[in-house]
């Protein structure tokens, strides 16, 4: 691996550690800024260094080191928004799979990727907030309870996020896809 890969790989790590520690606290997952790494590691890194990015920060964090939302270290796993750190390594693979294969540079493109992205973090997030409340707090949510905590509630800032986060891809994008994607730092 090229060093100017792992560079980059290690940048989007920090700013995912970075974005947890800005976060407003709702109950069950609190909303953090971690998602606009986890979009733009997938649209400027493509798919497989976005989701090592992703995947790194995931790594450290289970290692000690106190970079998620509510601290670290390999009890983290029982946390009911584990799902969610998941869904950032899954969900930047997709994101920049997507960008890579259709060649998106447009903002509405970008931000349907994002959107993509943004969804399967959820759906992964959800699952593993409705079966850690169940199985492991034994504080059952109900499918509907889970979905209003898990997903409605925090999903109107992420979606600003999202758009947000395209109108800058779409403008990064032609700048460095020749620099990122050409050089084959990215694939």
């Amino acid at each position: 691996m090229k060093i100017k890969s792992m560079v980059l790989i290690a940048l989007f790590a920090a700013l995912t550690a970075i974005g947890g520690f800005i976060k407003i606290p709702i109950p069950y997952v609190p909303f953090t800024l971690q998602i606009v790494s986890v979009y733009l590691a997938g649209c400027l890194l493509g798919p497989k260094l976005g989701m090592l990015s992703q995947l790194v920060y995931v790594l450290i964090g289970l290692a000690g080191a106190p970079v998620f939302a509510e601290g670290g270290g390999p009890s983290y796993i029982f946390k009911p928004t584990f799902g969610y750190l998941l869904g950032f390594v899954l969900g930047a693979y997709v994101n920049g799979w997507l960008i890579k294969r259709f060649q998106l540079v447009k903002t509405f493109s970008i931000f349907l990727a994002n959107f993509a992205c943004l969804l399967v973090v959820y759906l992964l997030g959800c699952l593993w907030l409705y079966a850690a409340m169940k199985f492991i707090f034994d504080k059952s949510l109900t499918i509907a309870q889970t979905l209003l905590f898990g997903f409605v509630i925090p999903i109107p800032g992420d979606i600003f996020l999202c758009i947000l986060c395209s109108i800058i891809a779409a403008q990064i994008l032609p700048r460095t896809n020749f620099l990122i994607h050409k050089q084959g730092v990215a694939s």
